[in-house]
């Protein structure tokens, strides 16, 4: 995989971009003072309360609370991942990106980019002008797909044959073996016994498979009715390659990203192509497909980059359910704070192709938005066939749950989840909490939570103060020697104030979103950036006159909530500590009476 992105490039990127270019380029702004205004492109309004401030390079909408840099903006609005947006940022500017360190990308990867896309090209083609596509049109317009959806998803034809995509961009008789090795490589051309290249799909619709960045990766294909015994299994995908691997991608994910603007809330996982494609047909443009395998943690990490909430949706029969519980127990480790997962189960001989187009939208949505949450999956299927009135099944049930809620992440999702249990079988809550109980299989772990909605850690004053700093950097050289370090030995795991603190310190006249973009992974990023759009209510000669005195109370303010919590803890343990002392002398004391009428008698 690529290196890593050094963080002095992003920062100098973004002091290089214009965010008011980047912004307008997207929403219509107009000046208004010395900055711009918009209608969020994030919510809907009729009065503009989406701003950008050039001098600070921010953005924040006063409706619905968004706020960032140029960077966050891409990210949010294209639907873009870090990487994806620092690229496009840098072709703004017209620079390279530099990697540290990991493997370059390679130019033969690029090729491969290039043959994937032309062989997709040609197969769209096909579907329109090949002699043999007519089976495959009438087929596409019996499961109900318009022209617009199969465009929109690159949908074509490979024909009968062996040789449609070797003889167009490989060769049919020897002279090119170089194309042909690299259309080997790209998945798209596969080897006899003998040697022999041909094409990997023949006579069957095929689907493109395209990266969050829309490049295609590899191909699905799926026989056309009625030849399902003679051209092999009825989906056939690319092998693994350099560039596609099968358990990190999905299938119209891209396109279910792809509208700007559009916020997605919500995505649904689903098991065929075909059930994506119909479901966009219907309007249903959230949905995206694992391809041909498992539901993953790979698949869970990348779906919760994009959406707080997926939607697990699996046939209602014995496979359909054994899918969905392979999926939670993978799933249960993705559970941070203010994602959740859910599940959804069909009738008897449905699929979401055949009940979209049968009940229609509305009734899948229904079905959709009634869907079971993880925690309440879990509990219905480890209690299936119990008898929690027996004591015995109430044990079962809580040492079946014991080892699943260890894979939660700490926090409040697990904490209710392990309270609800322990309620159901009569135990207290620290018998399930066991964090230490290792999982039946390797639990994926984070560099990071996401970052947090709302909330700093801090106090109000703290907050303030916080805010004051991110506008104006250069505010703390007025502190005096003793605040600043006081200030500085104050950072706490929850305290954002002293962190930001410190990366001032050493750079006080650090330009805003500068300062910004140095915290781009930090976990409470997103809280930092609405506290930097959001001007303060005092002139710029009160935030600074009262910047020192405020931080002076902020220190003093920490200072005695930690001898508090020191007192607190002091005297817990005093407490313990005397009631192990009156247990210890009233145990002697029964022993010694015990002692003397053994002697009586």
């Amino acid at each position: 995989m690529a290196g890593r992105i050094p963080q002095s490039f992003i920062n100098d990127l973004l002091q290089r971009v214009d965010i008011v270019e980047v912004i307008g380029a997207r929403v219509g702004l107009k000046k208004a003072g010395r900055n711009y205004k918009a209608c969020c492109p994030f919510h809907e309004e009729k009065t503009p309360s989406f701003n950008v401030s050039p001098e600070r390079g921010f953005y924040k909408c006063f409706g619905c609370g968004v706020a960032g840099t140029a960077l966050t903006f891409l990210m949010e609005y294209e639907h873009l991942e870090l990487v994806e947006a620092v690229e496009a940022l840098a072709r703004v500017v017209g620079v390279e990106v530099p990697r540290d360190g990991g493997r370059p990308r390679r130019r033969a990867d690029e090729e491969l980019y290039v043959l994937l896309r032309q062989s997709a090209g040609l197969y769209r083609l096909a579907l329109g002008q090949h002699p043999e596509s007519g089976r495959a049109r009438e087929y596409l317009k019996g499961r109900g797909l318009t022209g617009e959806v199969a465009r929109d998803f690159g949908i074509g034809y490979a024909p009968p044959g062996w040789g449609y995509i070797r003889e167009a961009l490989g060769t049919n008789d020897g002279t090119n073996e170089a194309a042909t090795r690299k259309l080997t490589e790209a998945g798209v051309l596969a080897r006899s016994d003998n040697g022999r290249a041909y094409d990997r799909l023949r006579d069957r619709i095929v689907f493109p498979i395209r990266d969050t960045r829309g490049r295609v990766v590899g191909f699905g294909g799926r026989v056309l009715p009625g030849e399902g015994e003679d051209q092999g299994p009825k989906y056939l995908n690319s092998p693994e390659t350099p560039v596609f691997h099968k358990a990190r991608e999905l299938y119209g994910l891209y396109e279910a990203r792809r509208t700007p603007g559009r916020r997605l809330e919500r995505l649904i996982v689903v098991e065929g192509y075909m059930d994506v494609v119909a479901l966009a047909q219907q309007g249903i443009e959230n949905a995206v497909a694992t391809l041909g395998t498992a539901v993953g943690r790979d698949h869970l990490e990348k779906l919760f980059r994009n959406v707080p909430e997926v939607v697990c949706c699996f046939d209602g029969d014995t496979a359909g359910r054994e899918a969905a519980w392979r999926a939670l127990e993978v799933g249960l480790s993705s559970l941070d704070e203010g994602r959740r997962l859910k599940f959804v189960f069909l009738p008897d001989g449905e699929d979401p192709d055949t009940l979209v187009r049968s009940a229609g939208r509305a009734a899948f949505e229904k079905l959709v938005d009634a869907a079971v949450p993880a925690g309440d999956y879990l509990v219905e299927r480890l209690s299936a066939g119990l008898d929690l009135a027996s004591m015995d099944d109430r044990a079962v049930f809580g040492e079946s749950a014991r080892p699943l809620l260890a894979r939660i992440p700490p926090g409040v999702h697990r904490q209710v989840l392990i309270e609800r249990i322990a309620r159901q079988i009569g135990v207290s809550p620290g018998t399930l909490d066991s964090s230490d109980v290792p999982p039946s299989e390797p639990v994926a772990t984070r560099s990071a939570p996401p970052a947090p909605r709302a909330g700093s850690g801090e106090s109000r004053l703290g907050e303030r103060l916080l805010g004051d700093l991110l506008r104006t950097p250069v505010l703390y050289r007025s502190l005096p020697a003793p605040v600043s370090d006081a200030l500085l030995d104050a950072a706490r795991e929850d305290s954002l104030f002293p962190r930001v603190a410190r990366e001032v310190a050493g750079d006080p006249d650090v330009e805003p979103a500068v300062l910004l973009a140095r915290f781009s992974r930090h976990p409470g990023y997103e809280t930092l950036c609405a506290l930097a759009a959001t001007p303060s209510e005092l002139s710029a000669e009160d935030v600074a006159n009262g910047f020192p005195e405020g931080v002076q109370r902020y220190v003093r303010a920490r200072s005695g909530a930690d001898r508090r919590k020191l007192l607190d803890g002091s005297r817990d343990q005093l407490n313990r500590y005397w009631h192990a002392k009156q247990e210890s002398m009233q145990l002697e004391r029964a022993r010694e009476a015990q002692s003397a009428n053994a002697a009586d008698h």
